[in-house]
């Protein structure tokens, strides 16, 4: 018995979005598997039974350029963070060269290019935390000469120099708030470096200070839209409509926290429901959701809807010139239903396609965005 016209349908619809995602250059700005893996010694150029990141998963995802994001606790590493941060690149090129037939470090959007031409992953560095210059400008120097592409000026604590949302948004003495003088000859020195400044864990008066002395396009690598899921780390209207005077890029965030209003909610009746109604919920949303069955994380995930309502919403706000993909994966918990891992990248393409995006805008959203502001900042 042959297939019937809808089964042919469906067979062909589903082949369509896997060469659609297939054509594209996919860029993820943000992925936090150096901590997580790397640096624990684990070898990404095998499969993993944990964590969401490894080379097999990133070609099977289609990943062409993936941003690795070099961080540090603040709270832990108050001194030696500039060490910590190079010992992390250390680990992260040594896994490189041990998988060198597969992965490459680029230092330069002409270095992205070349890599991909023949047929590698390219390889780019992200420094999540402003702490890890320990307010030093030759520090910055050393580590853009390193491969970092761009620094996100503060994580969830203060720097001396420039205040975090995780702070600003508690009660905080305004005259502290934003950038010093210190602050802006570092964003000067970013600018003539060719250096992303990421906007992503930044204040809201840290952002307006960032954007009234760049004179470059910022990057927020991984955020979302604050009117939709009202948490400290997206952006408001406000800020989306500078970003987009400012031609800047907005990477959307996978964390169901920064996606889905109601996820903590929703985690702690799933958790009370597998381990009774006396649960401890007062532990971190991470230490619940690790616990969790399987099948009872999928339920506490975000739906993937809610991912595709703040890339429609952030659309609306800045355009789809100003959208990219900055995952998250390995600094999160739970992620949309069905995109748990970087091998599910082409399932975001095939929902965009769903929500009616044509080919080029998904391309935009998927990489070339992202792209652009690389070379804008290094002109």
């Amino acid at each position: 018995m042959g297939l019937s016209m809808l089964s042919l349908n469906r067979l062909a619809y589903s082949q369509d979005y896997k060469q659609v995602h297939a054509d594209m250059i996919v860029v993820d700005g943000h992925n936090d598997v150096i901590y997580a893996s790397i640096f624990q010694g684990k070898d990404i150029g095998q499969r993993l039974n944990s964590g969401a990141t490894d080379i097999p998963r990133l070609k099977e995802g289609g990943v062409d350029v993936q941003v690795f994001a070099v961080w540090s606790d603040d709270a832990k590493w108050k001194a030696g963070a500039f060490a910590h941060a190079n010992a992390q690149i250390d680990a992260l090129e040594k896994m490189i060269t041990t998988n060198a037939a597969e992965i490459a470090l680029a230092k330069s959007t002409a270095d992205i290019e070349a890599i991909l031409k023949i047929g590698k992953i390219a390889a780019v560095i992200g420094v999540e935390g402003g702490n890890m210059i320990e307010g030093s400008i030759d520090n910055l120097v050393q580590l853009h000469g390193r491969g970092a592409k761009y620094l996100t000026l503060t994580w969830n604590y203060n720097v001396p120099w420039a205040s975090c949302a995780a702070m600003e948004s508690k009660k905080m003495d305004s005259k502290a708030k934003g950038l010093t003088d210190h602050g802006k000859a570092i964003i000067r020195k970013m600018n003539q470096l060719g250096m992303l400044v990421d906007l992503s864990h930044g204040g809201e008066q840290t952002f307006y200070d960032v954007l009234a002395v760049s004179n470059k396009p910022i990057l927020v690598s991984h955020s979302n839209a604050h009117r939709l899921c009202p948490h400290f780390r997206n952006l408001k209207d406000e800020q989306l409509e500078a970003l987009k005077k400012n031609g800047g890029v907005i990477g959307v965030n996978f964390y169901s926290g920064f996606l889905d209003p109601d996820y903590e909610k929703r985690l702690k009746k799933i958790y009370k429901k597998q381990f009774g109604k006396n649960a401890d919920t007062t532990q971190s949303t991470w230490s619940m959701y690790e616990q969790l069955s399987k099948e009872a994380k999928y339920e506490a995930d975000a739906p993937l809807s809610k991912l595709l309502d703040h890339i429609d919403y952030l659309v609306g706000k800045v355009g789809i010139d100003h959208i990219a993909v900055g995952s998250d994966f390995d600094g999160i918990e739970s992620a949309p239903q069905g995109l748990n891992d970087v091998s599910k990248f082409p399932l975001l393409t095939k929902a965009l396609l769903k929500r009616g995006y044509n080919k080029a805008d998904i391309a935009k959203i998927m990489g070339l965005n992202f792209l652009r502001i690389l070379k804008e900042n290094e002109e």
